[in-house]
């Protein structure tokens, strides 16, 4: 009776077998146990075909969900992976997309999707990296400061970096000093990475930074600020348009009752809506109005079918405006 020949590789032959079966079958592609045994060739590993039976029973009990199907193109294939395919494409259109993200690093993320299923899906995947002429971030470390940032906020320390603005010649133009601060929560908006925190130079007020637009993130061996009493995030956000930093006031909006979906859509489905009259309603809630030029041109879409009510000051600096906007077009 011969006995295998025993190469290096051989130790190694069911993590080969794992491998081939993940990256050459799925949910419409299988592999006969012919094909098996020659690709285990190509790595210098011999195989019998009763070893490969116990071999796949192996991984199936390890919880590879390994099935045989049975008809033209019998074989056997991984039927279900932790990421299904249209998952996948999904997070890759996200990554394609994402303005934070520099072109090169979306591409490079997506092609670590890629390998997350199989070869053939996997193209379906590499298909996003079509998506260009989209505008991109210029940091290519934004990854890192990412990661160094929730460092900081999970063992509560400060924060340092530079922080810059492009100039009309769309170079980099940094900010005098370095930046300090508490970082309290990272946050999504219309498209953007920012960063909640305590500045050091604005200690009464939380700021937002454009996570794209700092370089040089260091975790300071410094303790944070402690985080302000009953923040919340997502009222944070909800009162915050465009991200601009700044004291929150108490406001008093009517709508026409057809624009109830992008209210709810802007403020949360928790806001009280009161009746105003037949054709309107009413909400009250909590803006940054110390830069209100974003919250303006969110209410101006809506024409006059949207006003604000109180507080007069703010009704008035709309009113203002207006007026001035209208006079370039008299």
């Amino acid at each position: 009776m011969s006995e295998t020949v025993k190469t290096p590789n051989q130790r190694l032959k069911l993590l080969y077998l794992y491998k081939i079966l993940f990256e050459k079958t799925d949910a419409t592609h299988c592999i006969s146990m012919p094909d098996i045994i020659s690709e285990l060739e190509q790595y210098g590993i011999s195989a019998a075909r009763k070893a490969l039976y116990d071999d796949i029973e192996a991984l199936r009990t390890f919880g590879v969900d390994i099935v045989y199907s049975k008809g033209t193109s019998s074989g056997y294939r991984i039927d279900s992976r932790l990421f299904e395919l249209s998952e996948l494409k999904l997070l890759a259109d996200g990554i394609s997309s994402s303005r934070f993200l520099t072109e090169h690093k979306s591409n490079e993320i997506i092609k670590k999707l890629a390998t997350l299923t199989s070869t053939y899906s996997g193209k379906e995947i590499g298909r996003q990296l079509y998506v260009t002429n989209r505008l991109k971030s210029g940091n290519d470390k934004i990854c890192n400061n990412v990661d160094k940032i929730n460092q900081a906020i999970r063992d509560k320390r400060k924060i340092g970096f530079k922080y810059f603005d492009y100039d009309l010649n769309k170079k980099k133009k940094y900010r005098d000093r370095l930046h300090i601060c508490s970082p309290y929560a990272m946050a999504w908006n219309n498209e953007q990475y920012y960063l909640v925190a305590m500045y050091d130079k604005y200690p009464d007020t939380l700021t937002n930074f454009r996570v794209d637009r700092m370089e040089n993130v260091q975790v300071a061996d410094v303790k944070a600020e402690p985080v302000p009493k009953n923040f919340s995030l997502f009222e944070y956000l909800k009162s915050s348009f465009s991200m601009f930093s700044g004291k929150s006031e108490s406001v008093t909006l009517r709508f026409s009752n057809h624009l109830i979906n992008p209210v709810l859509d802007r403020f949360g489905k928790d806001i009280m809506i009161f009746p105003y009259d037949e054709d309107s309603f009413i909400v009250h809630t909590d803006i940054k109005t110390e830069q209100p030029a974003p919250f303006f041109g969110w209410l101006f879409q809506f024409g006059d079918k949207a006003e604000i009510i109180t507080p007069i000051n703010l009704r008035e600096e709309f009113q203002k405006m207006l007026r001035k906007v209208s006079e370039l077009y008299i």
